[in-house]
């Protein structure tokens, strides 16, 4: 073989080399081809449903959701709108005079999440922002009724008998559009404070009868009474500055995204508690779910009893939410929209889960996920596996394990003693309020009951756990430290760490510390992905102490500015740093891949060989002519 075909041959197998190592692997597509849909709808979901949008990105799926509130969605739903609707409460629920008839298309309803509607408001004792306010029921119903007008008043007081609230104005905040928060807390209020209701129905402001639930509230009564569009939309005016003394009814999850607190509701059992995600999951056991597949209402709910439970960590106002599933093709559905929205429900019902405890909400239990997985297979044209039992021993939801037992209501605490009627309040704060710990924080006791406080130094983050086999992976970087100026706060930014991802092996997150100041909040910083072979993946480095917050306090005055809502759920500053709203983003499934790894380190070699093997064959050649000669000199 001479050196020219050699080096022909060798550089045709690096080339199929190179071509094998550069082509991703191409995997198997387990439907056909995503096409966009479309939703509408609920407010008080939107900001899970937005996260599972933008999570589904990136498998190829287009859905566009307009949260314009329940009543609205059904209604766009039942027109045809769109190809999905979300709602809290379902067709056919009288509303006063008014009745919403079911839609003509087919239709299903399927659980998404649970929740729950709290009291988010902004309050403040001379310099110091209120975050430990407790308020029983009936002081809630009189506040939203015109009874209760000023924060002073003595049943206030009775509720908090470590504060000294001030003699300002409540000013109550309501949604001015048809919403499923309207209706759940209007049902509430008529089930466990009826008489208030009543009353505010039979004034002439008002004149409403029959005095039902509704999802539109009724204003006109109170003069200090203010309506907003969406959950957004009553946030965003409770944040501003200039609001001291506001109050109104929103889903936990906006309290915690503009960082304000919410009141501590007492109930059947004594205790003061808030919406965490375990006590959400420990009241709604006891929600009765329509369980009639023939009913037109299939899977809906009935919370009275979630009202009158006696467990100590029941939070009352807690509620689920639902998708409205088209179940035929009328309505501009095709069965290609249902493929996209088939497989978008299965994520959201498992995978989807994972998200929403830290979001504000709390994740459902396994009957629920199993009986909306059957509803997606409702769907026309869906290509969701029949085996539910396999759907679910694959599923990811944190409320449950294999067996189906509810983690997050057995693994629940009790709420402290200081959070027991009668009681001088706990200090921790509530909601979104720094040292509350957000949606994932337990109320923690003490002795004594203050808001929070202006220099108060937060803890150090902690620090993230070592990753498993892999190659060493890089370690975030810290976040930078946010300024500080008198009375005034800022926020540390958020230090994130490189990816490098490979086979095995994955740094755990460092969270960031309580920075210094009236609500302080402490950078984080992010771990990055170890990888590789060998090695162990990098620990999340600790996040920085950040100083202050994204509020921004006068001390002679006590007034905070905050973060302010839009009614799409984004959020906004009037100063300092914003909130980020990301899109999650992966690296391809091919890069790292083991097969193009080897494929790599062969190509190597055959660079190497094909730069050493004309030299080696030509020193071979003339090896071989030099023995041919001599042998033909011995001969002659």
């Amino acid at each position: 073989m001479n050196v020219s075909r050699l080096t022909r041959i060798l550089g045709t197998v690096v080339l199929i080399a190179c071509v094998g190592m550069l082509t991703p692997v191409q995997h198997a597509v387990a439907g056909p081809p995503y096409v966009p849909i479309t939703g509408a709808g609920s407010t008080w979901a939107y900001p899970a449903i937005s996260q599972w949008i933008s999570d589904v990105q990136q498998n190829g799926m287009n859905i566009s959701y307009a949260p314009v509130g329940s009543t609205t969605g059904r209604s766009d739903f039942a027109q045809g709108t769109v190809d999905f609707g979300a709602s809290e409460i379902p067709y056919g629920v009288q509303d006063g005079t008014n009745y919403d008839p079911p839609p003509t298309r087919g239709y299903a309803y399927m659980p998404d999440l649970a929740g729950g509607t709290t009291f988010m408001y902004n309050l403040t004792i001379g310099t110091q922002r209120v975050t430990n306010l407790r308020l029983s029921g009936s002081v809630i119903a009189q506040i939203f009724t015109g009874v209760i007008t000023m924060w002073n008043d003595p049943q206030i007081a009775a509720d908090n008998p470590g504060l000294t609230l001030p003699a300002i104005k409540i000013i109550p905040v309501v949604r001015s559009d048809g919403a499923g928060s309207t209706a759940d807390f209007t049902q509430w209020m008529i089930a466990t404070e009826g008489s208030w209701w009543t009353k505010y129905c039979a004034l002439p402001a008002v004149a409403r009868n029959p005095c039902t639930q509704t999802s539109t509230y009724p204003t006109g009564a109170d003069p200090a009474m203010v309506a907003q569009p969406g959950d957004g939309g009553v946030a965003g005016y409770v944040s501003q500055s200039q609001a001291d003394g506001a109050i109104g009814y929103t889903e936990y999850a906006y309290a915690i995204q503009t960082g304000f607190p919410v009141a501590l509701v007492l109930n059947a059992a004594g205790y003061y508690t808030e919406p965490t995600p375990g006590n959400i999951a420990v009241s709604l056991l006891q929600a009765q779910i329509n369980t009639d597949q023939s009913s037109a209402t299939y899977l809906t709910e009935n919370l009275s009893n979630v009202y009158t439970d006696t467990d100590p960590r029941t939070y009352e106002l807690s509620a689920y939410s639902y998708l409205i599933l088209p179940t035929d093709t009328t309505g501009g559905m095709t069965t290609a929209k249902g493929n996209t929205l088939g497989d978008f429900g299965s994520y959201l019902l498992c995978q989807g889960q994972t998200e929403v405890d830290t979001l504000g909400y709390s994740a459902l239990p396994v009957n629920l996920v199993e009986d909306g997985y059957t509803q997606l297979q409702r769907i026309p044209g869906s290509n969701v596996s029949t085996e539910t039992s396999t759907f679910i021993q694959g599923c990811h939801n944190p409320t449950f394990d294999s067996n189906g037992d509810n983690l997050l209501a057995q693994q629940d605490p009790d709420p402290p003693s200081c959070d027991m009627q009668g009681s001088t309040q706990c200090s921790t704060p509530t909601g979104g309020a720094a040292g509350s710990g957000g949606a994932a924080g337990n109320p923690s006791p003490s002795p004594s009951a203050s808001s929070s406080t202006s220099s108060s130094t937060g803890s150090t983050g902690s620090t993230g756990s070592t990753g498993s086999t892999g190659s060493t992976g890089s370690t975030g970087s810290t976040g930078s430290t946010g300024s500080t100026s008198k009375g005034s706060t800022g926020t540390g930014s958020t230090g994130t760490g490189s990816t490098s991802k490979g086979s095995t092996g994955t740094g755990s997150t460092g969270s960031g510390s309580t920075g210094t100041g009236s609500t302080g909040t402490g950078s984080t910083g992010t771990g990055s992905t170890g990888s590789g072979s060998t090695g162990t993946g990098s620990a999340g480095s600790t996040g920085s102490t950040g100083t202050g917050s994204g509020q921004s306090c006068d001390a002679s005055t006590g007034v905070c500015s905050a973060s302010n809502v839009a009614d799409d759920g984004t959020s906004s500053q009037s100063s300092g740093n914003e909130p980020v709203d990301a899109v999650p983003v992966s690296a391809p499934s091919s890069l790292g891949d083991g097969v193009q790894i080897t494929l790599m380190v062969i190509a190597a070699l055959m660079l190497v060989g094909l730069g050493l093997a004309p030299a080696l064959v030509g020193q071979a050649s003339a090896r071989r002519e030099r023995r041919g000669s001599g042998g033909r000199g011995n001969s002659r």
